[in-house]
C-alpha cells in the first residue's frame, strides 16, 4: 500500500468548519488548565477544602477539564496529519508528501524549544513534533493495529500522569528567579516534561488519524449517529471516571499513595474518551449548522481554530507575565474561581485576535512561519 488511499482525493475547496471550530473551543479547555497555576502552582492531591464556590469550582474542572483537552488537540494533531496527507499527495506523490510531514513534525520540535525557552514550561508543540515523525508511517497503518497500538500506549499514559498526579507538592519556597534563570530552568524540564506529554498524548494521536481516514469531522453530517455516540458516551464516562479525583484535587480525601496514583490514572484514561467525547460533540454542532450562514460566535471560533498555535502561543505570553517570579508572580495568590476567570479572559483575548485577524485577512504569524519552513515557500 503505497498510499492513504489507492487514489488519493483531491483536497476540497471548502475548509471544513468542524476541525477547525474543534481547536478553537479547545484553546478554552487548554486555558482553564493553564490558568490553575494562578490558584495551585504545583500539581498533586489538595491539603485541604476552599471556600464552597471554590470547591465546587474545582469539581466542575476536574470532572470537564483537566486531562480533556489535551486529548482532544491531539486527537485533532493526528487528524490534521491525514489532511495534510491528503491534499499533499496529488501534488508531492506519497512519498513527498510523508517527507512533509516529517519535515513538519521537525520544525514543530524547534517551536517547541523555542516556546520553553522564551514563555512556558508546559509546551506541547515539541510533543506533537515528535510524534508526527514517528506516526508518519501510522498513516498506513490498518485500522485495528492503529487501535491496538492507542490501547496500550493510552494505558502506559494513564499510569505515568496518574504517578505524576500523586506527587505532593515540595516543601518550601519556589524561590525568586531572574529571566535567565527561569529559562534555564524551564530548559531543564524540557527533557522530563516533552517526553511525558508525548507519552499521553501519542493515543489519541493514533484515534485521530483513524478519524481522518473516516471524514468523522469534514462531513459530519453522514456520521451523525456514530458521532452522538462518541460524544455522549465519551463525555459521561470522562466525568464519571473523574470523581475520585475531584475528591483529592478538592482536599475532601486524603488517600495513600497506591490509592492516588489509582484515581490520577481512572482521570488521565477516562480522560481520553472525554476529548473524543468533545471533539464529536462539535461535529455535532457543525453538522447542525451545515447549510446555514455562520454565525459571528462560530466564524469567530473558527477563526481562532484556524490560527490555533498563534493563539495557545498569545496564551503563554499571558502566563509568563502572571506566572512568573519576576513580572506578576501571581502562582498561588488566586482562588480557583478567580483563576478560571482569568483563563477564559485570556482565551476571549485570542478569540478576538483571531477574529479581526480574519477580518483583515490574515494568517496566524505561527502558522505563516511554520508553513514557509515546513512547505518551503516564500
Amino acid at each position: 500500500m503505497s498510499s492513504l488511499h489507492p487514489q488519493p482525493p483531491v483536497a476540497p475547496r471548502v475548509r471544513a468548519l468542524a476541525p477547525d471550530l474543534a481547536r478553537g473551543a479547545m484553546l478554552a479547555v487548554i486555558a482553564l488548565a493553564h490558568s490553575q497555576v494562578l490558584a495551585h502552582p504545583f500539581l498533586g492531591p489538595a491539603l485541604a477544602p476552599g471556600s464552597a464556590l471554590d470547591t465546587a469550582v474545582q469539581v466542575l474542572l476536574t470532572l470537564f477539564v483537566d486531562s480533556r483537552g489535551y486529548p482532544m488537540f491531539a486527537a485533532l494533531f493526528g487528524y490534521g496529519m491525514v489532511q495534510i496527507l491528503r491534499s499533499r499527495e496529488p501534488l508531492l506523490g506519497p512519498d513527498g508528501a510523508r517527507r512533509l510531514l516529517r519535515r513538519r513534525g521537525g520544525w514543530l520540535v524547534a517551536f517547541g524549544v523555542a516556546h520553553v525557552l522564551l514563555l512556558f514550561p508546559g509546551d506541547i508543540l515539541a510533543s506533537y513534533g515528535v510524534l508526527g515523525l514517528l506516526f508518519v508511517g501510522a498513516l498506513r497503518w490498518p485500522a485495528a493495529r492503529l487501535f491496538a497500538v492507542a490501547c496500550g500506549l493510552a494505558a502506559v499514559g494513564a499510569l505515568v500522569y496518574g504517578s505524576v498526579l500523586a506527587l505532593p507538592a515540595p516543601a518550601g519556597s519556589a524561590g525568586e528567579y531572574g529571566p535567565l534563570a527561569s529559562a534555564a530552568l524551564r530548559v531543564a524540564t524540557f527533557p522530563l516534561i516533552m517526553p511525558m506529554n508525548a507519552v499521553m498524548a501519542a493515543a489519541p494521536v493514533l484515534v485521530g488519524i483513524w478519524a481522518g481516514r473516516r471524514g468523522l469531522l469534514d462531513e459530519p453530517g453522514r456520521h451523525r449517529r456514530l458521532l452522538a455516540r462518541v460524544a455522549a458516551a465519551g463525555i459521561a464516562i470522562a466525568a464519571a471516571g473523574a470523581v475520585p479525583q475531584a475528591f483529592v484535587t478538592t482536599g475532601l480525601w486524603h488517600p495513600d499513595t497506591a490509592a492516588l496514583v489509582g484515581a490520577g490514572a481512572l482521570h488521565t484514561a477516562t480522560g481520553y474518551v472525554g476529548g473524543l467525547g468533545y471533539a464529536a460533540l462539535v461535529g455535532l454542532v457543525a453538522a447542525a449548522r451545515s447549510g446555514r450562514a455562520a454565525g459571528p460566535v462560530t466564524t469567530a471560533l473558527a477563526a481562532t481554530g484556524q490560527r490555533s498555535m498563534t493563539c495557545y502561543l498569545a496564551q503563554s505570553v499571558a502566563w509568563l507575565v502572571l506566572f512568573e517570579p519576576y513580572l506578576a508572580d501571581l502562582g498561588g495568590t488566586v482562588g480557583v474561581t478567580g483563576a478560571a476567570a482569568v483563563g477564559l479572559v485570556v482565551w476571549l483575548v485570542t478569540v478576538v485576535a483571531a477574529d479581526l485577524m480574519r477580518r483583515a485577512g490574515r494568517p496566524g504569524p505561527a502558522e505563516t512561519m511554520l508553513r514557509r519552513l515546513a512547505y518551503r515557500t516564500r
